[in-house]
């Protein structure tokens, strides 16, 4: 469990580095919310595929850590190979590779990860994952702005990513386990690509809330044009630590979201995590152009993201048998990232109109259907999440 802990960590400091740069990076060349909404769709459409290709090959093959590692060999070329091209879309399809990689590995990644912990501990073991992942995403921010106050320019701090991002690949390599040589007699029967209703059931909610889940880089964009445009001095710099103040927010909730997961249904754990998504878009729809708006929607933002992403891994895990875990593992995650591509899509467009309240309504009314979905689900029992 280490080994991918600190691979997690790693792999998100080398990745948050250059997105926590990029969307001011846009901005400075003339190029607004509309080309972000676009390039992050395209990446999320490459995350999506490249999810349920992990999975899929997951599910085929006994040993998943050599496949785990080339993703995550991927991320870190493609992410540092953003320093050598200038051409938007060339910076789009780089970073849409990475994000291939970064998909690729995940089912994977979260394969090896249930196979450490018994099931009574998944809520705590994603959940501890998930805190590694989030302290990633905010010493990635802290060494970009570390770097860009030394007047580092951008074109290096992105080639720089390559060395976080090596080492992940290192601890993925040298310090975690692959138990196919001990799985039991049974996992090496054909495995039936047949997923059981309840997880079908369970996966339409995901994918309704996921409708409204938009990437959090937008938090970057609105922040700092709160502050007057990423141009202004100091724009782009608070945009930055918006974003590692959501991530250290998403840190430090992610392991008591994934204990008290462990320890009372899933499905309630995670209606309140998703009401709290509602809560926040609807303050945005409201107040987007606020710091005190965008401040609170920065809170509620880490803290709905780290229940959301620990408490859909852990039932998974608990709902499938091991043998189908990978499978479903790059299922949801596929769903998730089709979720995160179609809302970052309309919520750039929406931005670059000049709707803002329109497009976090929209946002907020999709979330609420999957809120209700998850509770309903529960309640009609027994827990199918």
């Amino acid at each position: 469990m280490i080994g991918i802990v600190l691979a997690t960590f790693f792999s998100d400091v080398g990745h948050e580095m250059v997105t926590a740069v990029l969307p001011l990076y846009l901005t400075s060349i003339g190029l607004g919310p509309a080309v972000l909404g676009v390039m992050e769709g395209a990446a999320d459409f490459a995350f999506s595929v490249s999810k349920l290709a992990g999975g899929f090959v997951g599910h085929r093959v006994r040993h998943k850590k050599p496949f785990a590692a080339l993703g995550y060999s991927v991320t870190a070329l493609g992410t540092a190979a953003i320093a050598f091209v200038t051409s938007p879309v060339l910076v789009g399809a780089l970073r849409g590779f990475a994000w291939f990689g970064r998909g690729f590995r995940s089912p994977l990644r979260d394969f090896l990860l249930a196979d450490e912990v018994e099931p009574t501990h998944f809520g705590r073991a994603y959940g501890i994952e998930r805190s590694a992942d989030m302290l990633g995403a905010v010493a990635g921010p802290l060494v970009a702005l570390g770097l860009l106050a030394a007047g580092v320019r951008i074109p290096t701090l992105v080639a720089a990513s390559i060395i976080p991002a090596a080492l992940a690949v290192f601890f993925i390599v040298a310090l975690t386990k692959d138990r196919a040589a001990q799985a039991k007699a049974e996992d090496a029967k054909p495995v039936s690509h047949r997923l059981p209703r309840r997880f079908w059931m369970f996966l339409a909610g995901v994918v309704l809330f996921g409708l409204g889940d938009f990437s959090r880089t937008f938090l970057i964009f609105l922040v700092a044009n709160a502050m007057g445009g990423g141009l202004v001095p100091g724009a782009l710099t608070a945009g930055v630590v918006a974003y590692t103040a959501h991530n250290v927010v998403s840190g430090i909730a992610a392991f008591p979201a994934g204990r008290l997961g462990d320890r009372i249904p899933k499905w309630k754990v995670l209606a309140l995590g998703y009401g709290l998504g509602v809560v926040t878009n609807l303050v945005l729809a409201g107040a987007s152009a606020s710091l005190v708006g965008l401040g609170l929607a920065v809170v509620g933002s880490g803290v709905y993201v780290a229940v959301e992403e620990t408490i859909e891994k852990s039932a998974v895990a608990e709902l499938l048998p091991r043998e189908q875990r990978a499978f479903g593992f790059g299922i949801l995650a596929c769903a998730n990232a089709v979720g995160d591509m179609v809302s970052s899509l309309y919520v750039g467009v929406l931005l670059a109109a000049g709707h803002a309240a329109w497009a976090f309504g929209i946002a907020a009314a999709l979330t609420s259907l999957g809120a209700a979905w998850v509770i309903v689900l529960g309640r009609r029992g027994p827990d199918p999440v």
